[in-house]
């Protein structure tokens, strides 16, 4: 397009992929068979076919493939066959399945598919939308039961004595989309899996685990450590698909509007807006992913008041799919949408796991989606029956996006994040030995399961009188309900409740531990869809008071950080330079918040907020160089604090890249000299106490972590630093003093010593 030529950073162009089939396995059902073939699947594909076997002969299995590699069929198979092979002369029950799903909505697009594929087995599911008889249903005649890791930790196995003749007979556990799990999350998964195994083993059962999950690095080792067990994985797609045509594009600087006079790219959203209208105006079918469901209603908007300028006739052919919609209204934009009456959608990833909508051309990316997990899922809702698609990632202001569509093998090649969490978070097993006591008094023979720290944390909660140790084991004797003591979901403490001042309704909930950033007084919240303004925030009763309204701003906190180190569990040298991994003690205050317009991203102003410090005992790597380094390196000593703090903060924005967190889950902080090194240090810490396993990730990724730091540094093309690549939105030093070119002296004399 005339003016945009420098957009398209990179154009890769991945080629057609001939499928692959392999015979039906001989013990498959002839009953599922039959269904399959039903549905117009003549065989299987070789990779299919090779978890299904695996997972027939007892063997743990994760199947981690792109999306529509048809990764249900490799499950469905074997589970389906065992339940109908296993039944009794009375068709009573001989064999169950476990479903856990992410989602409610997931599992119940699995009940659907299972339904429809009439196979007989007795499928139904177990979730907080289920009635009493519903549950007491699948609790006694379900064999496929369909659910998630809260109802297992809340309902199921609290409550394992009722569900006994289902746990005895379970051959399959099926944990799908497990790349979900990661961070404080899949800590609390990862125990309530190895709950559910110790239960399992009480009545005699040892069921079989396959693991479903999108491209990730090492999925054998996340599959092990989610479930304690040795995990084969299979990678390799043998499924149809057409060629794709992956465009990065990177919008233009259009103000110094930032903070300290940075310039300030043109929104991705506002870009997206007029691809969209580009497409559509040539006819091509589109699918725009935006990450806000207000960012979607906008692109729409913006892109049919851009094709009315063409023809009065193009703005209705384009719409906004999101949630918050009636079920009627979104069928009747799906259904619009597959009869060819709308050419362009705008959505948030609602669609990435929702509706299978065929026949799409082109994909639109408002942004880099987190991971390259969610990003091939948003790509492959075009293209899907082997026809060939384009997809464009339109990079925001950020050093993770700018990153990316400037350095395309990091998209590319083989995978470099890994779904990371820390089973041995003290934080999070001590709630869950509890919570498994309760179950069954804990034995000694019990502890290897929960991972090397279950001894220590054990005697820990026993002293706090949480369990008490007699001959036979630790029993629970607290009249509270064990598994109440944790919420999975949660990073800890209460969480503060959103409630709406003019109808006293509960919106939504905040972690406790995020509450003074997102739910401070003047902070724009957005849930579902609406956006609200918060009012009040009352830290001793967890309850923030918000009002609907439509500012034409976002938020973003500033908060200020001390931190000392507590012990050092690991470290490398690097050179004269060193490299450490351990325990900190972090103490944070948000002091500030900044308004920035919307769209376009100007700051529009900075309001001072007066919140109390809050402590925090987590996990941290950090590097040291000694000043002998730094003397050699030419950098004068007045610019060691910029170029540290700039360091920090891109290092910050990329490690995402390499631990499948958000840059919001992870803090940092930087120094020209720190008194418990002596020496210039830089840390990034996680945000949950006990750490996430984000830091560890950074710790043994280190060097292609720092190495795409500095390199997203040097490649912005801005001259002395800006949010694409050195200013962060949660800097409570204004983002000063900043040293752009220092930054990239420093992180080169860190890299010298990195080891070969």
């Amino acid at each position: 397009m005339p003016g945009r030529e420098d957009r398209l950073t990179h154009l890769e162009v991945l080629p057609p992929r001939v499928s692959s089939a392999a015979a039906w396995p001989e013990w498959t059902s002839p009953v599922v068979r039959s269904a399959f073939e039903a549905r117009g699947i003549s065989a299987p594909w070789l990779h299919q076919a090779a978890a299904a076997d695996a997972a027939h002969a007892g063997r743990h299995v994760v199947l981690a493939t792109g999306t529509a590699s048809g990764k249900s069929l490799a499950y469905q198979l074997p589970a389906l066959s065992t339940v109908l092979a296993e039944r009794g002369p009375r068709d009573d029950r001989g064999a169950t399945v476990l479903y856990l799903s992410p989602t409610k909505a997931l599992a119940q697009d699995q009940l659907a598919g299972l339904l429809d594929l009439r196979t007989g087995v007795r499928v139904t599911t177990h979730d907080g939308d289920s009635s009493r008889e519903q549950r007491e249903w699948a609790r006694d005649h379900g064999e496929y039961v369909l659910s998630n890791p809260d109802m297992l930790h809340r309902s199921l196995l609290p409550g394992h004595a009722r569900w006994s003749r289902f746990l005895a007979r379970l051959r399959y556990v099926v944990v799908d989309e497990c790349h979900h799990y990661r961070g404080v999350f899949g800590a609390h998964v990862s125990h309530v899996l190895r709950r559910l195994r110790r239960i399992c083993a009480m009545y005699g059962a040892s069921p079989t685990f396959v693991l479903l999950s999108a491209t990730v690095a090492e999925p054998e080792v996340f599959a092990s450590r989610l479930t304690g067990l040795d995990v084969l994985a299979l990678t390799a797609d043998h499924s149809p698909r057409g060629q794709v045509a992956v465009g990065l594009w990177e919008p233009p600087f259009v103000s110094h509007g930032g903070e300290n006079g940075a310039p300030v790219r043109r929104a991705a959203s506002s870009e997206t807006a007029d691809l969209l209208a580009d497409l559509v105006a040539e006819d091509v079918r589109t699918l725009a992913f935006v990450r806000s469901r207000r960012g979607a209603e906008q692109v729409a908007i913006t892109a049919a008041d851009l094709l009315a300028e063409i023809d009065p006739s193009l703005p209705d052919r384009v719409a906004a799919y999101r949630g918050g919609y009636l079920p009627e209204e979104r069928r009747a934009i799906e259904d619009s949408l597959r009869r060819g009456e709308l050419t362009g959608l705008a959505a948030t990833n609602a669609l990435e796991l929702g509706i299978d909508i065929s026949g799409l051309d082109a994909v639109l990316l408002a942004g880099f989606p987190g991971t390259r997990a969610a990003m091939w899922q948003q790509i492959g809702r075009a293209g899907r029956g082997g026809q060939d698609a384009l997809a464009l990632l339109v990079a925001r202001d950020d050093p993770l996006d700018t990153y990316l569509v400037t350095h395309p093998e990091a998209l590319f090649g083989a995978p470099v994040e890994a779904s990371v969490f820390d089973p041995d978070n003290p934080y999070v097993l001590a709630p869950h030995l509890c919570a498994a006591a309760a179950e069954e008094p804990l034995t000694e023979a019990d502890l290897p399961l929960f991972g090397p720290g279950a001894r220590e944390t054990l005697d820990a909660v026993t002293a706090e009188g949480l369990l008490r140790r007699r001959h036979h084991g630790w029993f629970w004797t607290d009249r509270r309900r064990a598994s109440d003591l944790t919420d999975i979901r949660s990073t800890g403490g209460p969480p503060v409740q959103l409630v709406e001042r003019e109808t006293g309704r509960v919106v939504g909930t905040v972690d406790a531990g995020s509450a003074h950033g997102t739910a401070h007084p003047g902070a724009v919240y957005v849930h579902r869809g609406e956006t609200y303004l918060v009012e009040e925030l009352d830290l001793d009763e967890h309850v923030a008071t918000i009002t609907r309204s439509q500012p034409a701003y976002s938020t973003s906190a500033r908060e200020v950080t001390e931190i000392s180190v507590v012990s050092t569990r690991d470290h490398r040298p690097w050179g004269d330079c060193r490299l450490s991994l351990g325990d900190v003690a972090v103490t944070h205050q948000v002091v500030s918040f900044l308004r920035r317009r919307q769209p376009g991203g100007e700051v529009l102003g900075e309001e001072p907020l007066d919140l109390p410090p809050r402590a925090l005992r987590t996990t941290a790597v950090w590097w040291t160089v000694p000043d002998r380094a730094l003397e050699e390196s030419g950098l004068a000593t007045a610019d060691l604090p910029g170029a540290a703090h700039a360091a920090e903060h891109c290092s910050i924005g990329l490690l995402p890249l390499f631990a499948t967190c958000d840059r919001w889950d992870i803090g940092g902080v930087s120094t020209a000299r720190h008194p418990d090194t002596g020496d210039l240090t830089v840390f990034v810490h996680d945000g949950h106490p006990g750490g996430a396993g984000f830091a560890e990730r950074g710790f043994h990724a280190a060097e292609a972590w720092l190495r795409a730091t500095r390199d997203a540094i040097s490649s912005c093309s801005c001259e002395t630093g800006c949010p694409s690549c050195v200013q962060s939105p949660k800097c409570g030093n204004q983002n000063n003093p900043l040293d752009k070119h220092g930054a990239v002296v420093l992180l080169d004399v860190l890299l010298r010593g990195a080891p070969a």
